[in-house]
């Protein structure tokens, strides 16, 4: 192992799933044992992936990393619980509400098979736990809570984190070409499955969440360590 110095680096984003996480999805033993000696260098280690805060902290409690932020959704929310087990946000990037109710809608009138899964929060809504919910439900162990969506984005403080679309390939990738196509100004899309459409703010990605975070951490960007193996980690690089 070469140690790090904290003079060299002073602050590590790393992302989960295929970086940490094995094919079984179980953290390597000798990581936990590096992080300890992160700690002793008082060099945070942060997550940074599109899981939820509920669907990351499990992975940082193990890690032992609970008192650092957590970056989810791939940025949109930074974060920790504080000792009560409130979500503390430090910083937020909202979907804006108008394209949000006008994305609902559209799905609704020209793709009604489409599951509309919204995040707010560590909060997961849906209007109903249809055949795609419950699979996302039984790969994060979270549960959806059941409202209507109309009057959740009707509520002037409701934020929205993240929209996950999910529905048949042919479905998803023809949502996806149409919402290319409608003048979704502050909105970006990406696939992050054949079969799920994901939907945040524009100026959310991992690039910018090193970036708030390395200004909330007083570290330079040249004493930053970025980890990841997947094509949408490549912006932190």
């Amino acid at each position: 192992m070469v140690y790090l110095e904290k003079k060299q680096i002073g602050f590590i984003l790393s992302d989960i799933d295929g970086t940490i996480l094995d094919h079984k999805h179980q953290i390597d033993l000798d990581l936990i044992e590096e992080i300890k000696r992160l700690k002793q260098q008082a060099i945070p280690f942060v997550l940074a992936s599109a899981r939820s805060p509920k669907g990351m902290l499990p992975i940082a409690q193990e890690l032992g990393i609970e008192d650092w932020p957590l970056a989810c959704y791939n940025g949109a929310l930074i974060g920790g619980y504080d000792q009560k087990g409130t979500l503390v946000p430090i910083f937020s990037h909202e979907v804006k509400k108008a394209e949000a109710k006008t994305l609902v809608a559209r799905i609704k009138a020209d793709f009604p098979g489409v599951s509309i899964n919204v995040y707010s929060g560590d909060q997961w809504y849906c209007e109903r736990v249809d055949q795609w919910a419950r699979a996302e439900a039984a790969i994060t162990k979270e549960t959806p809570v059941e409202t209507s969506l109309e009057q959740l984005l009707a509520q002037e403080a409701f934020e929205v984190h993240k929209f996950l679309l999910i529905g048949t390939t042919a479905e998803i990738q023809a949502l996806h070409a149409a919402c290319q196509n409608a003048g979704f100004l502050e909105s970006a899309f990406y696939l992050s499955k054949e079969n799920y459409l994901e939907v945040t703010h524009q100026a959310v990605g991992k690039d910018k969440a090193l970036n708030e975070l390395a200004a909330y951490f007083q570290v330079p960007l040249a004493q930053t360590l970025a980890i990841g193996d997947n094509f949408n980690d490549l912006p932190i690089f």
